[in-house]
């Protein structure tokens, strides 16, 4: 790949003052071979395999950076979902396998593991149920694993058994992990239609369908976005979307060249580039400072779900022209603690629950890093899955859920989870009760437009 000098002038001025960086180089590894029907051998197998095939992820990753001074932020391994490895055992608590992965996370150096998951779209296995019910323990009791349960298809529908049981399992980890505002929950994710080769966390797992080991990246760039709009203020909504495509092209140029450099000196196959505008809390890096530029006065105000839907299309359509292997969930994250003009919005009053509801039907994900009053019912949490799930099957998409009822506080109240996970004021739900509706269980059907064979 070759860059003209413009080009490489115009990546220098983004990574200096627009906040562009690599947000992860994310592994994914294969754990097919490591199940075996004793717990302890499937264990040390999963840990050599890691520790194997990871060994040099950390440092390549950092040479990288160097060489090219392109900011690397984090580096990361995603792994088969463990509820399918680990099944095999017959053990009836997996907090073992996740001390594991947490251990071996730690030798090689990544800030994050993802994959302590379960796909129940359509129903449980033994190793599905022993899984979910281990999460609030395994996540309490290891400091870089990652969780996710998958609840829902446009195939299959939606697994309201499935559904009721996570709004639990969210309460039941924050009171484990009360003494830092419930900051386990910021380690699981609640999916429908989940992607298999998603690079972020909290919601990564290498996919069944994915090869042995394989290197994704993640890129970011809210601030490059942000900036490019300033040279076209009061431009039609034509040169906006043409504007964001042009700029979303030459981050995925970028984020390729570090992806097939890593494949290179890694000798591991080069796999996807997401190109999702991911914020930190860090000021000039945030999604909701592109809505302000569009002419919002905070995101949350109407016109906010139409400047997101055009966002969101800019970006994967600039990203396609870079990359023919565009993939993950690539798009605009709208996370609120990790974005601080999410925050102000919210202390603002511009931006509530209802309305990040009705924007995830065009963004990339869906309620993310919320937290709730920490006397929010079980119920209520389901009852949030259940609408998000709802989105991401009738719209064909991937949608999730990353709930934190935060013990002790109430609305209003600031939670801090510090690094790029931020802080933010507790968000107020709806005090009208979903019970007797999450109760019911069984499955919602799969729309009818799922039907195309």
């Amino acid at each position: 790949m070759v860059f003209t000098q413009q080009e490489i002038e115009e990546s220098i001025r983004m990574f200096r003052s627009q906040k562009l960086d690599i947000r992860t180089i994310t592994m994914g590894i294969s754990l097919r071979d490591c199940a075996s029907d004793s717990g302890e051998t499937a264990r040390r197998r999963i840990y050599d395999k890691i520790c194997r095939l990871a060994e040099k992820l950390v440092v390549s990753g950092e040479a990288i950076s160097l060489e090219y001074g392109i900011p690397i932020i984090n580096k990361r391994i995603s792994v088969t979902p463990v509820a399918m490895i680990a099944e095999a055992s017959g053990e009836k608590n997996y907090t073992a396998f996740a001390k594991t992965l947490d251990a071996a996370a730690k030798t090689v150096g990544v800030n994050f593991l993802g994959g302590f998951s379960a796909l129940v779209q359509k129903g449980y296995t033994t190793g599905d149920r022993a899984l979910i019910r281990s999460i609030p323990q395994a996540l309490a009791e290891t400091d870089r694993v990652c969780a996710s349960v998958n609840v829902g298809s446009t195939s299959a529908g939606i697994n309201m058994d499935a559904v009721r049981q996570m709004g639990f399992v969210v309460k039941a980890l924050a009171h484990r992990t009360a003494d830092t505002g419930g900051l386990g929950c910021a380690k699981l994710v609640i999916f429908a239609n989940a992607v298999e080769d998603n690079p972020f966390m909290a919601g990564a797992f290498h996919g069944v369908g994915e090869p042995e080991c394989v290197i994704n990246v993640g890129l970011s760039g809210p601030g490059v976005i942000k900036s490019a709009l300033e040279s076209v203020r009061g431009e039609s909504f034509d040169v906006v979307a043409e504007t964001i495509k042009k700029t979303a092209f030459k981050i995925t140029r970028m984020g390729e060249l570090v992806a097939r450099e890593a494949s290179r000196r890694l000798g591991v196959p080069f796999g996807i580039i997401d190109l999702s505008l991911a914020p930190t809390p860090a000021v000039g890096d945030s999604v909701a400072r592109i809505f302000q530029e569009l002419g919002l006065e905070y995101v949350g105000a109407p016109g906010s779900t139409a400047a997101l839907a055009l966002l969101n299309d800019a970006v994967k359509k600039g990203g396609i022209m870079a990359s023919s292997h565009v993939g993950g969930l690539s798009g605009a994250f709208i996370p609120v603690t990790e974005d601080e003009g999410m925050v102000e919005a919210v202390q603002a009053g511009a931006l509530s629950l209802e309305k990040l509801e009705a924007m995830t039907c065009v963004c990339s994900v869906g309620l993310d890093m919320i937290a709730l009053p920490g006397d929010t019912p079980a119920a209520t949490i389901s009852g949030l899955i259940a609408d998000e799930a709802a989105i991401g099957v009738t719209n064909h998409k991937t949608t999730a859920v990353r709930l934190i009822p935060v013990p002790g506080k109430k609305v209003g109240e600031w939670v801090e989870f510090g690094g790029l996970l931020g802080g933010g004021p507790i968000m107020a739900v709806s005090r009208f009760s979903s019970l007797d509706f999450i109760n019911r269980g069984g499955r919602i059907p799969a729309p009818v437009h799922s039907f195309k064979n």
